[in-house]
């Protein structure tokens, strides 16, 4: 039997020099073998990265994931195949690094579930994906996802074969059903009135100081939600929408079942005609949740309130 050609190893760093040390080392080994190479992880550390490259650093793409990945619905289509599909008989090179401490509990989810997805989503591609965990500064319950979402573990101490290896688990077991909101603006809605649903998230989208292109952001999410509802979701959905830390929430659920764990993550050729609903609203939402099972679907999408000025 053939290897996988796939890897994607979780790096459980302590402290920076080790980080520096192994990251640094993963880029030069990619670009002494000619590989395309790209390093998306915070901002802090990817200064750190830049820095210790010196001058190989402009060899390598370079991505703040705290900007590019603050979605972790939007990080395996406009991130990691964004990168990957421009070389396709390359094999290719990344460091992702979708988890830090700072993260919110309402995004973990999100995250554990994209890593666990990067084995589906990258499952008989030529490609290294190397994702680093801050083993002192993260909670321990997320060390343990990450032995379940990378088959293979890197310490100081080496490189071992993960035996709590078990991407599926992570994906059901982050699907939980949503904590309800105390107040909230609700409209149920069909194929009659879905202009409604926008217009109730633009009028609470506005009053918080949405505008331009934001404010058409929140628009275009909802409805693409909405026309979900009406095509898969039994003609009709029911819209909430509120405010919670420092963010407007647009939940649309409906009586669907969202079957396919990689839908709204994989990119789509433009010239394919189909749905590519949630593949727009993870692009354009800083946070998208999904809970669906064979009873039903509800998505929440989150967008950060504008500060104003």
């Amino acid at each position: 039997m053939l290897a996988e050609p796939f890897e994607h190893p979780a790096l459980l760093y302590r402290g920076e020099p080790e980080y520096v040390a192994a990251t640094t080392a993963f880029v030069r080994e990619g670009l002494a073998a000619g590989e395309p190479v790209a390093v998306a992880v915070p901002a802090r550390n990817l200064a750190l990265i830049e820095e210790a490259l010196g001058p190989d650093a402009a060899a390598v793409r370079l991505l703040d994931m705290s900007a590019a990945g603050r979605n972790p619905g939007r990080i395996i289509p406009a991130v990691l195949r964004d990168f990957a599909d421009r070389y396709p008989d390359d094999h290719v090179r990344i460091i992702g690094e979708p988890v830090w401490p700072g993260r919110t509990a309402a995004e973990y989810p999100a995250c554990a579930q994209h890593e666990a997805l990067i084995n589906l989503s990258f499952a008989g591609r030529h490609a290294t994906i190397l994702c680093p965990y801050d083993a002192e500064g993260l909670d321990p319950a997320v060390i343990e996802d990450a032995a379940r979402t990378h088959p293979v573990l890197r310490d100081s101490s080496g490189e071992r074969r993960s035996p709590h290896f078990s991407p599926e688990l992570v994906i059901d077991a982050h699907n939980r059903p949503f904590d309800e909101p105390e107040r909230c603006a609700t409209l149920r809605f069909d194929s009659g009135n879905l202009s409604e649903a926008r217009a109730l998230a633009a009028r609470e989208a506005v009053a918080l100081g949405f505008h331009g292109d934001r404010l058409d952001d929140v628009r275009l999410a909802v409805a693409e939600l909405g026309a979900n509802s009406l095509d898969h979701g039994g003609g009709s959905g029911t819209i909430k929408v509120w405010t919670t830390d420092g963010r407007l929430v647009c939940e649309v659920g409906d009586a669907g079942h969202i079957t396919d764990p990689l839908a709204g993550r994989s990119p789509v050729d433009p010239r394919q005609a189909g749905s590519r609903g949630l593949l727009i609203v993870n692009l354009l939402s800083d946070l998208v949740r999904v809970h669906s099972t064979p009873e039903g679907t509800a998505v929440r999408v989150y967008f950060d309130v504008p500060v104003r000025r």
